[in-house]
């Protein structure tokens, strides 16, 4: 039997799909995504209370590289074999070379329920993966347009602006002043203050309803990805294809450098699905200001519709047989 959490999606994809009436209101999504983000946060951070050392220092800069290695995997499969534009191959690298948040909440929900032993440093993870890799997607793009002789794009003044100038300061400045950055890096510091037991008041709160909370945000991302499955066309073909088998292979480099860095078992499930992932909150904030020419329904497509529900209902539960093997 797949995680419970898991069949609440499923509810919600089969709802769209059959053109239901339910929906979650956007404000109690809005909640739900919060409230999702401060728990793992939370969470990590409580792990981490007492247990912060320089030993971890090795460990996050290998998650690091990771980070900044992915796109450079990611750019010339996109744009070689799946046949994209250099915007949306850019896009794509940006968000595939991210992370989804959700899928790492169903893989911590996952971990508990096998009773896994996961680090809380795992949390540290979501943020290492997600701003590096977005960033590099960027500078790629810059690169090879600037070697094509990319044209500028008008701004809001009317002044010409060359494309993909959003990125530099600005971007940096978004990519850590990201809502979910903040939720998650705040609360990895408020936990690791005060630890379970100092903070049990407020933190058993968050914490205790965590299944419950991700059960009703998988609802809505069930509604969701039916919507996004709705546009799919003969024309997506190879972007299916891709994004049916990126979460497979992207898992390899998360289980390796793994057991390089000799994670437990739990911890290193955590790093396979995020390297498996696929952003659909904070890639496409950045690349639509980036990267305008960019098809952002396309990478929705792919990621939301596509990649997130694999991992939740397949990826996942493959991803533990394949370390249990290893």
């Amino acid at each position: 039997m797949p995680d419970i959490v898991v069949m609440f999606f499923v509810l919600g994809l089969v709802a769209g799909l059959a053109r239901s009436d339910l929906s979650i209101p956007k404000a109690a999504y809005d909640i739900l995504s919060l409230l999702l983000m401060l728990t793992i946060g939370l969470k990590g951070g409580m792990a981490l209370h007492g247990n912060l050392t320089w030993i971890l220092v090795p460990q996050l800069l290998g998650v690091l590289l990771l980070g900044l290695t992915l796109p450079l995997l990611l750019f010339p499969i996109l744009t070689r074999v799946v046949g994209l534009s250099l915007a949306n191959s850019a896009s794509l690298t940006a968000h595939y070379g991210s992370v989804s948040a959700g899928t790492f909440a169903v893989a911590l929900a996952f971990a508990e329920t096998q009773q896994l032993e996961v680090a809380g440093e795992v949390t540290l993870y979501l943020v290492l993966l997600e701003l590096p890799a977005i960033l590099m997607a960027m500078m790629l793009y810059r690169h090879f347009r600037d070697r094509r002789g990319g044209v500028g794009v008008a701004t809001g003044a009317g002044e010409a602006m060359p494309a993909g100038q959003h990125s530099g300061a600005s971007l940096w400045r978004e990519a850590f002043t990201n809502q979910s950055v903040i939720l998650l890096v705040g609360g990895v510091v408020i936990g690791w203050m005060y630890g379970p037991q100092q903070g049990a008041l407020v933190t058993d709160l968050f914490t205790g309803g965590f299944k419950a909370v991700l059960a009703l945000f998988l609802l809505e991302m069930g509604l969701v990805a039916s919507e996004t499955l709705s546009r799919l066309s003969r024309g997506d073909v190879r972007l299916v294809v891709f994004a049916l088998l990126a979460p497979m292979l992207l898992a390899i480099p998360g289980i390796l450098v793994g057991h390089w860095l000799g994670l437990s078992p739990g911890s290193v499930l955590i790093l396979a699905s995020l390297t498996a992932s696929a952003s659909y909150i904070a890639a496409p904030t950045a690349v639509r200001g980036a990267i305008p020419e960019a098809d952002i329904g396309l990478a929705m497509l792919a990621a939301l519709g596509v990649t997130f529900p694999f991992n939740v209902m397949v990826g996942i539960p493959l991803y533990h047989q394949i370390i249990q093997l290893l």
